[in-house]
């Protein structure tokens, strides 16, 4: 006979391990409430949990040639038809509710009105939990982990009819390089994207290569020029992530440097503007932040409280809010 266990333990269990006590209160709260459960060996798939009193965080699996991943949805309590889609991509060591609450990326999706989706790293495809950018089997279309991101993004915009002209992408360290291979890979599905502590797309070709671009200071953007609307965030104390490969060339654009503080950091804001006056680049140098999420959630790992919102800085230069 198969051992059942309760999906919203299991679910807390994980949110323990990420230091999240108090979601993961809520979590026992839910699962001693009755229903949920679900057979032990189905443990990586947890079943669609509501989330009270707001919107639904839906649990999915996506599968193609390339393999299987679970993702979350989440959708704000309002008509979701026609709205934008935000695909974040987690860091290693993170997943999806870690995610969120970091980032509180659903709380704005409610304020704001669009839809989020989470795509989850499996442990089996790398055992921290990091989506591999920097295996050139990862870093091309129709290949591997995009292929699976972008099924992911298409799968949800076409089940709740979302805005396919207003989809992006955004992730944290590893989540970021592989945003930046996303937009590389599938500039017609992402209208911009954003990067927080990432690296260029096809920065590296192996572990090895992927450790001396993280450590060392590198040629700046050594994915190439700009070719997508891009914001991007880096911290001038990140030990993990050197600040350079925040660093991205444009051509024949207009650059304007801002200096500013906010909730207690200082940072200097880069514009890159077009001919039409347009921010093609928006690049945040945050003082004193390390590799963390600027002005992020303690609830979540890896969120620093202090400096510019990046979630909300994010979604103004995404949907002009």
């Amino acid at each position: 006979m198969t051992a059942r266990i309760p999906s919203g333990v299991l679910q807390a269990a994980a949110l323990v391990r990420s230091g999240n006590l108090m979601e993961a209160t809520r979590e026992i709260q839910r699962a001693l409430g009755g229903g949920g459960w679900m057979p032990a060996s189905d443990a990586a798939a947890p079943a669609a949990e509501p989330l009270r009193g707001r919107g639904r965080f839906l649990t999915d699996t996506y599968s193609n040639s390339a393999g299987t991943r679970t993702y979350k949805t989440y959708l704000p309590p309002r008509p979701v038809q026609g709205l934008p889609v935000v695909v974040m991509l987690h860091g290693c060591k993170q997943h999806p509710d870690d995610f969120a609450a970091g980032t509180r990326m659903n709380a704005l999706a409610d304020e704001l009105g669009f839809v989020v989706v989470y795509p989850a790293q499996s442990s089996q495809a790398n055992l921290s939990a990091c989506w591999n950018w920097f295996q050139p089997e990862h870093q091309r279309r129709d290949a591997g982990e995009p292929s699976l991101i972008a099924g992911m993004t298409r799968e949800v915009t076409a089940r709740h009819v979302l805005d396919a002209q207003r989809t992006y992408v955004a992730g944290m360290s590893a989540g970021g390089a592989m945003a930046a291979v996303m937009a590389s890979t599938y500039p017609e599905l992402y209208a911009a994207i954003g990067i927080h502590s990432g690296l260029a797309h096809a920065a590296a070709r192996d572990m090895p290569s992927a450790f001396a671009a993280m450590k060392r200071k590198t040629r700046a953007g050594t994915g190439g020029p700009v070719d997508a609307r891009m914001i991007v965030f880096h911290g001038d104390r990140d030990t993990t992530v050197h600040p350079s490969n925040g660093e991205y060339r444009t051509s024949g654009t207009l650059e304007k440097v801002e200096k500013g503080s906010a909730n207690g950091r200082a940072y200097i804001r880069t514009l890159h503007l077009n001919a039409e006056g347009e921010t093609v680049l928006e690049h945040w140098l945050v003082h004193g932040a390390g590799h963390a999420w600027s002005g992020g959630s303690m609830s979540g790992s890896f969120a620093d409280p202090r400096g510019p919102d990046a979630s909300r800085e994010m979604l103004r230069f995404f949907l002009g809010t």
